[in-house]
């Protein structure tokens, strides 16, 4: 508990300090080969039917979840038996790239420039790295709304989960959660090709994210205090509009991050060129404007902190101390 811990709180200052260097192996990106790879293996072998799609997405979540993972304890048990030392090292370049909060301040922050000194095209194209929808008819508003909610429903799953995962399990069950993650951000979607064979991994991602997702939500309220934001407002949004989603989780930062900068997010967006309805979250005070985006970034990073404090730095103080 210990050295996993340890390297968590490495790792955690390795993102903020480095972020995600596209040129660099990473692990996330294996996975999404992998996932890639035994996805046109599994529909070879699996009937196109309901049943069969559903069982053919049900072997790609074990079998994507137990490699991820094997792999993951069979290098750090690998590097244990050379040196303890080597192992940390190891796992704290693990548990660093497994959290993404210096890559989401970063891309997000790409709209924001592009907002303020590029063009409204630019602007659409850096906000479509980042998000699923339609990007091409938004406005300057629509765009600065959909990197806050970007910022705001990452801050869960891309950082705070990661960070309360790993330090329950170190860097392997880091790996088996985000295989979870990138399979549902993969094959998750409600669509004629992935609504059966992606259930499995959706419905497990729904689960692991279920509990982090509250954690996330309660914590940037917290964070929008430190942050500079309406600590009142982001308790209150989030109580009333935390199930404005579909997903059990989506809404739940969402909400946190629409009461604290006092604008409202959500509502209907174009995905696939199809108008989806969506519930709206906050309340419209007044409009989401570029400024929003990095005062978002300030209070997902506060948030990131005080759960990194919480989760990792807290508990291995009173190690030490006991």
């Amino acid at each position: 508990m210990k050295w996993h811990l340890t390297a968590l709180a490495l790792g955690f200052l390795l993102d903020l300090l480095l972020g995600d260097p596209h040129w660099a192996p990473h692990p996330v990106r294996a996975m999404g080969a992998l996932i890639s790879g035994l996805e046109r293996l599994l529909r070879r072998m699996f009937p196109k039917t309901r049943g069969g799609e559903l069982a053919g997405g049900a072997v790609l979540t074990v079998l994507v979840v137990s490699i991820s993972a094997g792999v993951g304890a069979g290098v750090l048990y690998l590097c244990h038996l050379v040196s303890p030392w080597l192992r940390l090292g190891v796992e704290t370049v693990l548990c660093y790239q497994l959290l993404a909060a210096r890559a989401l301040r970063d891309e997000s922050m790409k709209v924001f420039k592009a907002l303020k000194t590029g063009t409204l095209p630019e602007a659409r194209r850096a906000v479509s790295m980042i998000v699923g929808r339609d990007t091409e008819a938004l406005d300057e508003t629509g765009v600065a709304k959909a990197a806050v909610e970007t910022v705001a429903e990452n801050a869960s799953d891309g950082v705070i989960a990661p960070l309360l995962y790993m330090a329950l399990g170190g860097g392997v069950l880091g790996l088996a959660y985000k295989a979870v993650n990138t399979m549902d951000s993969m094959v998750g979607y409600k669509n004629d090709k992935y609504l059966y064979f992606g259930r499995v991994a959706a419905r497990l991602d729904d689960v692991l994210n279920y509990i982090p997702a509250r954690l996330a939500g309660l914590l940037l309220c917290l964070g929008a205090a430190l942050g500079g934001g309406s600590l009142t407002d982001a308790f209150r949004i989030w109580r009333r509009d935390k199930r404005n989603h579909k997903s059990p989780n989506s809404a739940q930062t969402e909400a946190a991050m629409a009461g604290a900068l006092q604008v409202q997010l959500a509502g209907p967006s174009y995905y696939f060129g199809k108008l989806v309805e969506k519930p709206t979250i906050g309340d419209p005070c007044r409009p989401v404007t570029p400024e929003d985006i990095p005062r978002a970034n300030r209070i997902m990073l506060l948030t990131a902190a005080l759960a990194w404090a919480i989760f990792c730095v807290l508990p291995l103080g009173l190690m030490f101390l006991l």
